[in-house]
């Protein structure tokens, strides 16, 4: 599945720093540049009031070279722990608090300035280093910093250390100046880089992924210095254990702890899996855990992964089945490297989570077997129910919309289900039945997603001249429980609904034009070759012939081949995501190949049907305008022939010339409109080719003519 980027959903609450810890600085290791005192030297010599410690009388130079330089070494050895000396003097850079630099004493020996200098920047990055691991210990800052700056730490230990060595050297007079430059040196290149990566996160505020991806990319612009690389992926093991802490325990357990919200999966709490069958346009499978920015390198390409893995998990907890993925010390995530152990963990984990929820709504909740009930309902898979239900509520449906009980509706539909083959089936206890405020057309129009709203609102010039009654908006709906929704959603069996109503409708119109055949075979007995009943009988069989045609399309070239190669999908299917995706390819599918999402050819269609509908209606008033049929009780008195032989009682009349013009208007119509739909489905058939089984019955129709 694709994952979507969005921001985060929720804030993160965190204690706030001690309040002490800002108004006593003597308690960190700042102190020691924040003394206010102005030496009377600094002064002198025209240094800032930002100088921060006072300085002697004496300038420098007036001592021997050789003194100078043991002056110069103490000052150094207090100025790399970041205090100043006699002579060496900490000066902040003004519009940039966080940065400092160092001055000496001009009248200073030139070689000794020199060497100084040199060290300066080591000193420097000292201060930086610190003042960074004091002000990202605060909570504010995340786990990552915390680590980080923990790391740093324990770093400026060994660093300290170090200087502590040099001044015991110097204590027992082994330590020049050369020596001290000489020690400093393996020492710099890598304070030096450590204090450009601080100087960054720093001015950007870097928190989370972003000092991880910092790091990283830091380390692999040093490759040339493999002491300062190794040195900084260590930084970056050390400050991702706290971030893989977090990914740990979403993936094994489908849990977000993330107190500083620096995960980069989100969770949006606002959306409740109820949706899923409440809401066409429900967002929960997509939006309730989504992918946020800022996710690490080391991590993109496996983000969707890790992503799906929770959420398979979190079903699982919500469906009340606790499962967790089994943990060894092999399996562990706090490590990661260029062996790329840690995504061999997370795709165990994934594929363990993706096949235990699969084989959950398989097993458990028979995803197979309810989709095969929607298919025996919805699609008219088995329609016996369907027949007897459509006889006993053809009364109610025949109302219109608001005089509609749905009540009543759904105890015939019980009845129905009861009483035919359907009442085997466990699941037809989650049938219910509804009936729509609109027209199929118009509900097509609503949804945009569909992509054909513009073309339906458009198409006004469309008449129904049939009223919409409950026969044209009666539907059924089932009920699904989670974590079902997440296939069967309520998107999906809307879709669901659509192929129903419109399969509906084109067995309404079969019914009706069967009742229709039937008188005129009521009929058949009379001679009526080169009558307007003959005609009327060829343009019945015509119908008869285009609707059956559009209904063996329907289910035998659409719905039958696609179910089955959606079944045959749903069985290798490795994860709910294809699962998911394998469904709705095939309502999308469905939908397309039996016309509703195809207009032009839609509305002709419903033309079409209308038509046989207004002409079903009329052929009761049709035969009985062309026929003479006597009352039963003028049959039973046997005033009119032998009462064994009705149809010898059946006299023709030609006084009724409206019949002949009426059967030539509907005949005229219906092959217009026949003709006119067999080029758009050639044309169209090349560009969408499943429709070339329909035009060849369809032109078949059109050829009978």
């Amino acid at each position: 599945m694709e994952p979507t980027t969005t921001t985060t959903t929720t804030t993160s609450s965190f204690p706030s720093t001690p309040r002490w810890n800002i108004d006593r600085p003597f308690l960190t290791g700042r102190f020691h540049q924040e003394a206010k005192v102005t030496s009377r030297f600094a002064e002198a010599k025209g240094f800032s009031v930002d100088s921060f410690s006072a300085g002697p009388d004496k300038a420098i130079g007036c001592f021997d070279a050789v003194v100078q330089e043991l002056i110069v070494i103490d000052d150094l050895l207090s100025a790399m722990v970041g205090i100043e000396g006699r002579y060496i003097l900490i000066k902040r850079v003004r519009g940039k608090e966080d940065n400092v630099t160092f001055q000496v004493d001009p009248s200073m020996d030139l070689a000794l300035q020199e060497l100084a200098k040199k060290i300066f920047p080591l000193c420097e990055s000292f201060i930086m280093i610190n003042q960074f691991v004091e002000s990202r210990s605060q909570f504010k800052n995340g786990l990552v910093n915390h680590a980080f700056a923990a790391a740093l730490r324990a770093l400026l230990l060994d660093y300290q250390a170090m200087v502590a060595q040099l001044e015991h050297q110097f204590q027992l007079g082994r330590l020049s100046m050369q020596g001290l430059w000489f020690y400093c040196q393996p020492m710099m290149g890598s304070m030096q880089a450590l204090s450009t990566v601080i100087q960054k996160a720093s001015t950007n505020n870097f928190a989370g992924s972003a000092v991880l991806n910092l790091l990283q990319s830091q380390a692999k612009a040093m490759a040339g210095d493999n002491a300062v690389r190794s040195l900084l992926e260590k930084m970056t093991q050390c400050a991702s254990n706290a971030y893989l802490g977090i990914l740990e325990r979403w993936v094994y357990e489908g849990v977000i702890d993330d107190p500083y919200g620096e995960f980069f999966i989100a969770e949006n709490k606002s959306l409740q899996k109820e949706s899923l069958t409440l809401d066409y346009d429900a967002k929960f499978w997509r939006q309730r855990y989504s992918l946020k920015d800022g996710i690490p390198s080391f991590l993109a390409n496996i983000a969707g992964k890790i992503l799906t893995t929770g959420k398979y998990l979190n079903v699982m907890r919500e469906c009340g089945h606790h499962v967790q993925v089994p943990v060894s010390e092999n399996s562990k995530l706090m490590i990661f490297g260029s062996n790329h152990h840690y995504l061999e963990c997370i795709k165990a984990a994934y594929d363990f989570a993706s096949s235990e929820l699969l084989n959950l709504i398989k097993e458990k909740y028979d995803l197979i077997g309810k989709l095969r009930s929607i298919k025996h309902y919805l699609l008219l898979d088995q329609g016996d129910f369907l027949v007897h239900f459509m006889d006993i509520s053809r009364d109610e449906l025949t109302k219109k919309i608001d005089e509609i009980s749905v009540e009543k509706l759904q105890s015939l539909l019980d009845l129905a289900l009861r009483t035919t083959a359907a009442a085997a089936d466990p699941c037809n206890e989650d049938l219910t039945c509804c009936v729509e405020r609109s027209s199929l057309l118009k509900r097509l129009g609503a949804l945009k997603d569909l992509e054909v709203s513009r073309t339906f609102s458009d198409g006004n010039d469309l008449e129904e001249p049939v009223s919409v009654t409950g026969l044209e908006t009666f539907s059924l709906s089932y009920k699904v429980q989670w974590p079902l929704s997440i296939v069967i959603s309520r998107k999906a069996l809307t879709k669901y609904q659509l192929i129903f109503r419109f399969l509906f409708h084109c067995k309404h119109v079969d019914r009706q034009l069967c009742g229709a055949w039937q008188v005129h075979q009521g009929v058949r007995a009379l001679k009526m070759r080169g009558t307007a009943i003959s005609r009327s009988s060829l343009l019945c069989r015509s119908m008869l012939k285009f609707i059956n045609s559009l209904l063996h399309y329907l289910t035998f070239e659409v719905l039958e081949p696609n179910w089955h190669i959606m079944h045959s999908r749903l069985q290798t299917a490795k994860s709910i995501d294809e699962v998911v995706q394998h469904h709705d390819f095939f309502l999308d599918k469905c939908l397309r190949e039996c016309l509703l999402l195809l207009p032009e050819v839609l509305k002709k269609v419903e033309k079409l049907k209308s038509l046989c509908l207004q002409y079903a209606a009329a052929t009761q008033w049709l035969i009985s305008s062309s026929i003479d049929i006597p009352k039963l009780d003028e049959l039973s008195d046997g005033s009119v022939g032998n009462s064994r032989s009705p149809s010898r009682a059946l006299k023709l009349t030609t006084g009724n010339p409206s019949v002949a013009d009426s059967i030539l208007k509907f005949e005229k119509e219906f092959n217009a409109e026949l003709l006119s739909l067999g080029p758009i489905l050639s044309s169209s058939s090349q560009a969408e080719p499943y429709l070339t089984h329909l035009a060849q019955w369809i032109l078949g129709v059109g050829k009978d003519q």
